[in-house]
């Protein structure tokens, strides 16, 4: 079993320095020392007595994660992910919370985090405004948001990492195109996030690009009474009877995410049309089940376990040295073509009309 003095002999430092590093006492260490310290603890898999250093610092060896729901499985495929690499980098666990995209519950979860002696949250939030975020950093808490917009009136202690959602929508939209679509759509659940926004950006980029842009849709479903994400597949199921009772309608589908795309997918089949020999449907995320779905659903991958590395090791270089800049990592996103996708359509075939929105 390694101990404290193997990890120092690794990196080249001084014992105290590694003390300093499990202890977050760290102000003085330049950042290589750190890397070379935290490097040398993966590669021996060093695991300090969690029981002393709690005693001796008054903090736990946890990661707080914030999800809106881990109804959605996107948010717990992204949960298994940093769970792995909390352990892997640091041995650290992770205490899961679901905030339901609501801001008072993301502020009571932060104080609660901070009263179990956990320091460091990666925190994903549709919110655009961080503000109720500010309490909790200045009481110390280290903080990465995951797929959200940088607040310019946020005093600066978040680090943001995300996926490339603009080139998610890129993607998705060139897809289509390629395949012959001249009248296609972007579908989400009412409202805009800062990802959804950035989404519907390269949608509507790669349609003008195209020479479609008449014909590229942005297509908003009304807010359900108890909307959640666990309602993300029934929201695309109702959509999918609207859009089925209309000739106009588009000959392929992009969803903001793979659930909502499933829902379509099962409200198209109900109502007589065949995905994709009627419409074709892209979703986003890349779930597992999008392989297991009839037919086979293609979505945007996003890179899930490249950022969960990233958000880790960032939040606990921010706990070592809190004043640090804040930084904003953008991670590349890629289409995984599956069956649901395929040439338009000579002749859309049932009559009426939903109601859109443009966006």
């Amino acid at each position: 079993m390694a101990t404290i003095q193997d990890v120092a002999r690794l990196a080249n430092v001084s014992v105290s320095s590694v003390s300093n590093v499990l202890n977050g006492r760290t102000e003085r260490l330049n950042p290589a020392t750190f890397e070379r310290v935290q490097e040398a603890i993966r590669t021996l898999g060093f695991r300090p007595s969690q029981v002393a250093r709690q005693l001796k610092t008054g903090q736990t060896p946890m990661l707080g994660l914030l999800v809106p729901s881990t109804a959605n499985p996107m948010y717990g495929q992204l949960a298994l992910k940093i769970e792995a690499e909390a352990q892997r980098q640091t041995g650290y666990r992770v205490l899961l919370g679901n905030t339901n995209r609501d801001r008072e519950q993301e502020s009571r979860m932060l104080d609660d985090l901070l009263s179990f002696g956990v320091h460091g949250v990666i925190i994903v939030s549709s919110l655009t405004d961080e503000q109720h975020f500010e309490p909790a950093t200045r009481q110390g808490l280290a903080m990465v948001s995951y797929d959200g917009g940088a607040d310019p009136n946020m005093p600066a202690r978040i680090d943001h990492i995300a996926p490339d959602n603009f080139q998610a929508g890129h993607l998705a939209a060139s897809h289509l195109i390629a395949l012959g679509h001249r009248h296609i759509a972007f579908v989400m659940p009412a409202g805009r996030t800062v990802s959804r926004a950035s989404k519907i950006a390269g949608f509507e980029a790669a349609a003008t690009e195209a020479g479609i842009a008449e014909t590229a849709e942005v297509i908003e479903c009304p807010p359900a009474a108890h909307y959640g994400d666990a309602e993300l597949a029934e929201l695309g199921q109702v959509l999918a009877a609207r859009l089925a009772r209309t000739t106009a309608r588009p000959t392929g589908l992009i969803a903001v995410n793979d659930m909502m795309a499933i829902g379509l997918m099962s409200g198209l089949h109900q109502a007589g049309l065949s995905v994709p020999a009627d419409v074709s449907v892209i979703g986003m995320d890349d779930i597992g089940m999008c392989s297991y779905t009839n037919p086979a659903l293609t979505s945007v991958a996003m890179p899930f376990g490249d950022m969960a590395e990233a958000m880790v090791r960032r939040v606990m270089l921010r706990l070592a040295q809190p004043g640090l800049a804040p930084i904003r990592l953008c991670f590349p996103s890629g289409l995984v073509v599956r069956q649901s996708t395929a040439p338009p359509p000579a002749v859309n075939r049932v009559a009426g009309a939903p109601t859109r929105r443009r966006g």
